[in-house]
């Protein structure tokens, strides 16, 4: 007989919910493991003196803000769908960061040895220059579809809320050679051997796996990396905030920001180009 106030039954039906309303897949994982916090919670009561204890067990523990956020959030999610939304936790207050970390930022020079490391590795290849060309989600990857590379665009149905995304012709040639090679008619054009599509898992270790040849710190190595690197690269090019926040499907401009922060050493060459310090 189950004894726990939190059965993993109702963390499976919690995660089939957010499937069933087009979560990310990365939302719906964050779901799944709420099932260490039922652990923690036991046969206890739920009420608000334990999430209070479980926030502060998650300050404790040496993870990051952000990081603690996310886990929060994801277990606001869960006490909304037990109909406990009067536990729910407010998030730590974090300022937003001005520049970004340098041992995380990707380099265009760093891409491109990826790139080159993968090119014995056609789908990876691919899957790496398709991501960044049009500054996917790693979930996004399965919407790039055979269809789509013949239309020149895919419509991407994520998040409640579908954007379309347009494929450079020249991405599309390749995808349709890709595709034509490996017998792939329709459906995705990365797919595992079983035919389903490559998982945010598989796409992150296969990346991960180049960085001894391509000489790129792992730390700078994942899919969403190459997100960063678009939204950095598009910016440059266009100085428009609000085309790229619907380009990468921002609800808030305010997200789009973090994706520009540049590092502390970019910030101090632009400070010296100013020319208000005398020589």
């Amino acid at each position: 007989m189950e004894t726990a106030t939190i059965p993993r039954r109702t963390i499976e039906e919690f995660a089939a919910q957010l499937c069933a309303q087009g979560c990310a897949a990365g939302t719906v994982q964050a779901s799944r493991r709420q099932a260490a916090f039922a652990a923690w919670l036991g046969a206890a009561a739920l009420d608000g003196a334990a999430a209070r204890a479980w926030k502060r067990r998650l300050q404790q523990s040496g993870l990051r803000p952000a990081t603690v956020n996310a886990k929060l959030a994801a277990l606001n999610r869960l006490l909304r769908f037990l109909g406990r939304g009067d536990c729910c936790q407010a998030l730590l207050r974090v300022q937003r960061r001005a520049f970004r970390d340098p041992a995380r930022e990707l380099t265009r020079a760093e891409y491109r040895r990826l790139c080159a490391a993968a090119a014995c590795r056609p789908r990876l290849a691919l899957a790496l220059e398709t991501l960044c060309a049009a500054g996917l989600r790693a979930s996004e990857l399965a919407f790039v579809t055979v269809e789509a590379a013949r239309r020149g665009r895919a419509d991407v149905a994520l998040k409640g809320k579908v954007r379309t995304i347009f494929l450079p012709r020249s991405r599309c040639r390749k995808l349709l050679r890709y595709a034509a090679g490996r017998g792939i008619a329709a459906g995705p054009v990365f797919r595992s051997r079983s035919g389903a599509p490559l998982s945010r898992k598989r796409i992150w270790a296969e990346m991960k796996s180049l960085c001894p040849a391509a000489q790129v710190r792992p730390g700078k190595v994942f899919p969403h990396n190459l997100r960063h690197l678009f939204a950095f690269s598009f910016y440059a090019a266009c100085r428009d905030v609000v085309r790229l926040a619907d380009v990468l499907g921002h609800a808030s401009i305010e997200t789009t920001r973090i994706y520009l922060c540049t590092s502390g050493a970019e910030h101090a060459r632009q400070i010296e180009r100013l020319g208000l310090v005398q020589p």
